[in-house]
Formats: structure tokens, C-alpha cells, sequence
């Protein structure tokens, strides 16, 4: 196997008990790094160390994935008009954050599960209201005595929300280095 030391440097071509004996010696592993080549390369360290490195790794890359969270809005057919412009609202609201929304028809009696028309009615004007902002991603038919329909922001916003961001990160200062600058100017002054 081709052996690399601990501090990165190549030791060479060796026999595999040889390998683990100089591992051994130094009180440390040999731990196969590239199986698939010719001779495998294994490298001498700490196992343990490595694995705790490794898993901080992962959590360090889960820190920093953006969650995706899906905002449920829910309706039912018999909706005041005031009601409806206020669930609208929300939904944009969420939209402009970045979120997906689902918005949700709650068929409460047997006899409003039976006009299936009036909750298409209401998701088609969600979606006729919402078209600038927002792509329908999957509309899904009555399940138990739920309509219900998933809408993402478009393209266009997201890359809008993106911009305002950055601007907003670059315009933000560091409270602290703030409040320096003003006891700086106070005392200048």
C-alpha cells in the first residue's frame, strides 16, 4: 500500500503488515483513505480524531443548509370576502419571505366534500391572484376532507429577495463597532 504519515508526507510503498506495524509504533492507525486505485493509499492517524472531525464536518455543512419551510394556509368554502383578502395577504406575505405555502381547503360538512367545485374556485383564484409572485408546484385532489394545493415564489422574487438581502447585509453594521464609532465621536467632540 502507499503509506502517508500523519504531518501529510509520503513514506513510500510498503507491505501491508509493515504499514500497520509503523502505525502501531507510533501509537496511531492506518486507515485506508482511497481504496480504488493501485496500490491503496492509507494513511497513518488517529482514527477516532478523524471521525469526530468528520462528523463536525457534516453538522458544521447542516448549520449553514438553508431549511425550507412550507407555510399552511387553510380555507373553507363558506369564507368571508374580508377573510379571504386577509389569507391572501399572509400567503404574500410568506411568499416575499422565501417560504412555500400550502394553501389548504378544510371541507368540514359531508355536504361541502359533495361540491368539490367551489374549493377549485378558490384555489384557482389563489393562483390567479398570486401569478406574479408565485408558480403552483403540485395541486393534489381531496384527501380525506382536505384540498389542498403547494405554491412556491417565483424565480424572479427569489432573486429579488436575494438582492435586498445582500443589500441589507452590506448597509448592516456591527452594533458594536457602532456604538464605538458614537463614544469615539462623543468624546472627539
Amino acid at each position: 500500500v502507499l503509506v502517508i504519515g500523519e504531518d501529510g508526507e509520503k513514506l513510500g510503498d510498503l507491505a501491508l503488515t509493515d504499514a500497520r506495524r509503523l502505525a502501531a509504533d507510533r501509537g496511531l492507525d492506518l486507515v485506508e483513505i482511497v481504496a480504488n486505485r493501485n496500490p491503496p493509499v492509507c494513511k497513518i492517524m488517529n482514527y477516532g480524531r478523524f471521525v469526530y472531525q468528520q462528523s463536525k464536518k457534516s453538522q458544521d455543512s447542516k448549520k449553514h443548509q438553508k431549511q425550507n419551510q412550507v407555510k399552511e394556509v387553510k380555507f373553507r368554502i363558506i369564507i368571508g370576502q374580508h377573510d379571504r383578502a386577509t389569507k391572501m395577504k399572509q400567503i404574500e406575505r410568506f411568499l416575499h419571505e422565501g417560504h412555500k405555502v400550502k394553501a389548504t381547503i378544510w371541507f368540514k360538512r359531508a355536504r361541502e366534500r359533495s361540491r368539490r367545485e367551489l374549493g377549485d374556485r378558490i384555489l384557482d383564484d389563489v393562483t390567479a391572484r398570486l401569478a406574479e409572485i408565485a408558480t403552483v408546484e403540485s395541486r393534489s385532489s381531496i384527501v380525506g376532507n382536505q384540498m389542498s394545493m403547494i405554491l412556491a415564489p417565483t424565480r424572479r422574487l427569489l432573486e429579488a429577495l436575494r438582492i435586498e438581502r445582500a443589500e441589507k447585509a452590506e448597509t448592516e453594521e456591527d452594533p458594536h463597532v457602532a456604538r464605538t464609532r458614537r463614544a469615539l465621536r462623543v468624546a472627539a467632540g
